[in-house]
């Protein structure tokens, strides 16, 4: 997924906020679903982040066009382990992995059959 960096994306020096890379993941996220007709909530029960382990490589700034890169880790019952990594003209920007679970009524749950299915078919990098 590619992102224009906007000036509300920045702090007073002109370079993205260190928060917001974490935003640009989670539309990356969310954009697979909607590419594919899906939400990624069924029936009140939704992904939540349950560690993320980050490393900031390099600063994208104002006007800069970045590139959201995802990679499927691991794949279980109830969680699915994600690489995401930003580019900014070839070189790596930002980088993290994210454990997401599945949650029903607060409770870690299978993760549905359209989803798996879904993470499945892209085992490769999306």
């Amino acid at each position: 997924m590619k992102i224009r960096v906007y000036y509300e994306d920045t702090d007073l020096g002109g370079v993205v906020y260190y928060a917001n890379y974490l935003k640009f993941c989670e539309r990356a996220r969310s954009e697979l679903f909607f590419q594919n007709g899906m939400l990624p909530v069924k029936d009140g029960c939704h992904f939540v982040v349950v560690h993320i382990d980050a490393s900031f490589k390099k600063s994208a700034k104002f006007a800069d066009i970045l590139e959201v890169k995802t990679k499927i880790l691991e794949i279980r019952k109830v969680f699915v382990k994600l690489r995401q990594t930003i580019y900014k003209d070839e070189g790596v920007v930002f980088e993290m992995d994210v454990k997401l679970a599945f949650i029903c009524n607060e409770k870690p749950s299978p993760i549905p059959k359209e989803f798996l299915d879904l993470f499945q078919n892209f085992s490769q990098e999306f």
